[in-house]
């Protein structure tokens, strides 16, 4: 699924309460094919859910359609009350270009979803951000001023008038706000306090647009306002960051609510350390977090690089340690425990069905390879032979950074194991990727070939799988070759006590390239274009040298340093 055209829509339905409702509305998306239903979030005090899920723009078009049809059905929002501000049965319903669709067609999209929304279901439909039609309606704050205790009134204004649908208050289901925007995080910051008035002061300091400013007292003086009788605003630390303070009284403390719509402008922790800090300027703890709904595997990844960056620690480790670290530097698990497999969007998209020849154990590995199948073979095994020598080239640098006594080298170091992180990374994708590759070559020798037109059909996709067999080891031995400047730097300059570790990955990684060049040449005999193998086998050959004599030259500097 991940590889197709996606989006994500992400609703937020004004009921937390009745999960009986809240099924009824997930019922309806799921029942439409090709959606995944990636998190349901209801809050009790906000009395809100936000609802997550993905799939071809269509199908979550119609999907989302459906749910805004649903709340409309059992949400009486004149019965509604709730910490978070909302103006209709389905308060906001948001998507997200995610793969293969730009902005500007989700923007399509959005609009397409708010006509039918109002001409259908006879509900007045706003749009916001970048399916705004003007500019003043781009900003959802704006849009939702009055909330629903004021939606009658703002109907009645021809300055208000919906997008789509009727200009008709309608009391059970109120409005609908579609929008189409950036990948959006929501997250929360637990306080120890309980007054929402320092929760807010808290949260004007950091989000984008601040606070009014006031003549004298900064609470009670009057607000100071431009030419244009607009009010003057003092600006707040964080930018693409939008904040508010609140009381969760089934917590039993206040909290800083953000939306992060750029975290490439302000990442997520850089917003957790930002409010830590105010806090702190007015004598409030910050006692951990919230994520509402999914984040990016980049989020977390990057919080956990900066979290250990900060303790002066190399960030060369696993994804799995630098979430753990992220996780508890921000205190994610508060509240309820933080997975990983339903928080993060990446990994809930992945295809968990298929069997992927690095997730195995060690052990499994290698009787999955003694079996009588042709695959993995020799490509396979080549390529985690260089992981495992990027993976002994890391750890020296690890140990490196963590020495007693070298604690003003540890950020050269720590540089050098995140660079091998990179390159173990890539060796392993490498090992399925030769075994698909192998398994193309089959794949294409299983296609019919009664007619011509299909012999011709077979014939090239025979001769393009065995290029892609015959590039996939090629691959091999250029990334490989590159984990031999890690591991010069690390016999060379790191730990003396782990020259012998360096050394082995040495070995690892030019086994890897000489086992890897044995899979060109074998599978390059395959292709008809005789100039594209010569080609391939050329530049296998300098790769192969050069690799030669590296090892000689590494080797016979560390049993130099172990000479008696």
């Amino acid at each position: 699924m991940i590889n197709s055209r996606l989006i994500e829509c992400v609703p937020n339905f004004s009921e937390g309460r009745d999960m009986e409702k809240i099924r009824q509305i997930t019922d309806e998306i799921e029942s439409v094919e090709g959606v995944m239903l990636l998190d349901v979030d209801p809050g009790r005090d906000t009395n809100r859910t936000v609802v997550t899920f993905v799939g071809e723009p269509e199908a979550v078009c119609e999907a989302a359609f459906r749910a805004v049809r649903k709340a409309a059905q059992v949400i009486d929002m004149s019965k509604h009350s709730g910490a978070h501000p909302r103006m209709g049965a389905t308060d906001v319903c948001p998507l997200v270009p995610v793969a293969g669709v730009t902005m500007e067609e989700t923007a399509e999209y959005t609009r397409n979803l708010a006509r039918r929304i109002g001409e259908e279901l006879s509900l007045p439909v706003y749009c916001y951000e970048s399916a705004a039609f003007e500019e003043k309606r781009r900003n959802l704050a704006n849009v939702r001023a009055g909330e629903y205790e004021g939606l009658r009134k703002k109907l009645e204004d021809p300055a208000w008038k919906p997008d789509f649908g009727p200009a008709r208050f309608d009391a059970g289901a109120g409005s609908v706000i579609v929008g189409a925007r950036d990948f959006l995080v929501a997250f929360n910051v637990n306080l120890n306090t309980t007054s929402v008035r320092r929760a807010n002061a808290i949260a004007f300091d950091v989000r984008e647009r601040g606070r009014e400013k006031r003549d004298g007292n900064p609470i009670t003086g009057k607000v100071i306002k431009d030419a244009d009788g607009n009010p003057v605003l003092i600006p707040g630390t964080l930018k693409a960051v939008k904040a508010i303070g609140w009381y969760i009284p089934e917590y039993g403390f206040a909290q800083i609510s953000m939306n992060l719509t750029n975290i490439g402008i302000t990442p997520v922790h850089v917003a957790f350390d930002e409010v830590c800090r105010k806090a702190d300027d007015r004598g409030v703890r910050v006692t951990g977090s919230e994520l509402v709904g999914l984040i990016p595997l980049k989020a977390m990844l990057d919080a956990g690089r900066y979290f250990l960056h900060r303790q002066q620690r190399s960030a060369g480790v696993s994804d799995e340690e630098l979430i753990s670290t992220a996780v508890r530097s921000m205190g994610l698990s508060e509240l309820k425990p933080f997975n990983p497999e339903e928080k993060i969007i990446e990994y809930i998209l992945r295809d968990k069905s298929s069997k992927k020849l690095v997730d195995l154990s060690l052990s499994a590995f290698a009787w999955e390879t003694s079996s009588e199948s042709p695959a993995p073979g020799g490509g396979s095994v080549s390529a985690a032979m260089g992981a495992l020598g990027a993976a002994l080239g890391t750890m020296v640098a690890n140990l490196s950074s963590h020495k007693r006594g070298w604690d003003e080298r540890w950020e050269d170091f720590a540089s050098w194991a995140e660079k091998g992180v990179v390159m173990q990374k890539r060796l392993l994708d490498l090992v399925d990727e030769d075994t698909e590759a192998y398994n193309g070559i089959l794949k294409a020798f299983e296609m019919p070939k009664k007619s011509e037109e299909e012999k011709a059909a077979r014939a090239a996709a025979v001769e393009s799988a065995t290029l892609q067999a015959s590039l996939v080891p090629l691959m091999v031995m250029k990334e490989a070759f590159q984990v031999f400047e890690l591991l010069q730097e690390m016999t060379g300059k790191g730990n003396p006590n782990s020259v012998t570790d360096g050394a082995v990955g040495v070995l690892a990684v030019r086994a890897c390239i000489r086992g890897a060049f044995l899979n060109v040449r074998i599978n390059v005999k395959g292709l008809k274009d005789r100039a594209k193998a010569e080609e391939l086998i050329s530049e296998a050959q300098v790769i192969d040298n050069a690799a030669a004599e590296l090892e000689e030259e590494i080797i016979a500097r560390v049993s130099s340093m172990m000479a008696m």
